[in-house]
């Protein structure tokens, strides 16, 4: 016992050490750097649905912790305050739901301000500094929409939006690199994500870029004559085939490797893939999402219904207007107004990789008798007595009036 109390000290002792070493390293990174004496803004663009950090690359030494605030507009008197005052806030980024409010999906840590699943309205001015209303750096956030982004399918000869220019400024698309292949051993695909940019000498000399002259469109750095054809533009994402091996797995020693095969055969499905699965009932008309296990929007990722293909170049969204079963730009799968043909087992690829199954059962709702309890009988009950008597007192009406046109008409003929 004395043993693995002086182990577990000694283990706890180095995680001390590692950390202080850590926050050292951190305060270093600030001594380096001295913080601006006119406050500027980095431009940063992302597309909607990312997760995107922010390092405060400044601060003065005796800060220990940091305050940041959102400004939608720079000036305005609306500020939003992301923190709990002690220097952090644990978010659960699995439990984020897309539209939330900024102040359910971030996370401060070491100084840094980690949004979750960004949105357009997340688009503004971020600032790092105290409490007290202090600033020591900023951000000019461009989160640009994935509603009617261009897509391109270069394996059909599909082109990339041209270069929009005039004579104050031009536009054009920035694109990352290719991700990686979303399947190995079988043809993939690979995604390319482009953000627009604007390039233009007028541009407001207090947002610093990356490039002279070159910002992302949605930045307050562009002048308000040049920002309505920069929102016409839109973001781009290019897609096509690729082919990548499967990385061989470590093979275990030959005694383990031998208990290992007889345990895996009893009750073996050799036709379905090794990977945790989940089971879900839906029933028949409802929708459903599918999301890849610690998937985000920039990694590259596949799905399958059984041996079935789902590539993008058929089932990604709004490449026919009337599907029914697609996959959108943040990697979710998504099935609408299911069919009980829509069952089956869905695999999710992750960088190349398959990581999870989903085992989908559509079943129709019980019929179930009505009671003359239930509001719906009631309901209906009193719909059709009402009727009922709307009609009888008509069907009265008209004959009353009838006798009545008879009487009056007949000493007439006599």
């Amino acid at each position: 016992m004395e043993t693995r109390l002086l182990g577990a000290a000694a283990l706890l002792c180095l995680v001390d050490v590692l950390q202080a070493f850590a926050i050292e390293d951190k305060g270093d990174v600030f001594k380096r750097m001295a913080c601006p004496s006119f406050l500027m803004f980095d431009n940063a663009a992302y597309l909607a649905d990312m997760t995107f950090e922010l390092p405060c690359n400044c601060k003065p030494e005796e800060v220990s912790s940091v305050v940041w605030y959102f400004q939608k507009d720079l000036g305005s008197h609306k500020t939003t305050v992301l923190t709990d005052f002690a220097g952090t806030v644990v978010v659960d980024s699995g439990h984020i739901h897309t539209g939330s409010s900024v102040l359910k999906r971030f996370s401060i840590r070491m100084f840094s301000l980690i949004v979750f699943r960004a949105q357009v309205t997340d688009s503004g001015h971020y600032l790092c500094g105290t409490k007290q209303g202090d600033f020591f750096y900023g951000y000019d956030v461009d989160v640009q929409p994935t509603k009617d982004i261009a897509v391109a399918f270069v394996d059909r000869g599909q082109h990339v939006q041209d270069d929009y220019t005039k004579q104050l400024f031009s536009l054009f698309t920035t694109f990352w690199d290719w991700t990686r292949c979303d399947r190995c051993g079988v043809r993939g695909e690979q995604r390319r994500i482009g953000l627009c940019y604007v390039q233009s000498a007028q541009l407001h000399p207090r947002y610093r870029t990356a490039v002279p002259n070159v910002t992302s469109c949605g930045s307050r750095a562009v002048p308000a004559r040049f920002q309505h054809p920069a929102r016409l533009r839109r973001p781009e994402v290019a897609v096509r085939s690729c082919l990548s091996p499967c990385l061989k797995e470590k093979v275990p020693e030959e005694g383990v490797q031998a208990i290992s095969n007889v345990i895996a055969k009893l009750g073996e499905k050799p036709w379905l893939p090794r990977v945790p699965t989940q089971f879900h009932k839906q029933p028949v008309g409802s929708g459903l999402i599918i999301a890849c296990p610690g998937a985000r929007p920039e990694h590259a990722v596949a799905w399958d219904k059984g041996s079935v293909r789902l590539y993008r170049s058929r089932y990604l969204v709004s490449v026919n207007k009337s599907m029914r079963v697609f996959i959108d730009h943040g990697n979710h799968l998504h099935i609408q107004r299911l069919r009980v043909r829509d069952g089956g087992t869905y695999f999710c690829w992750r960088e190349g990789e398959m990581v999870a199954g989903f085992r989908l059962s559509v079943t129709r709702q019980p019929r179930r008798r009505r009671a003359l309890q239930d509001p719906e009988t009631i309901y209906a009950v009193r719909i059709i007595g009402t009727s009922y008597a709307i009609i009888s007192v008509i069907f009265i009406v008209i004959h009353v009036c009838r006798c009545c046109w008879q009487a009056f008409r007949g000493p007439a003929r006599t």
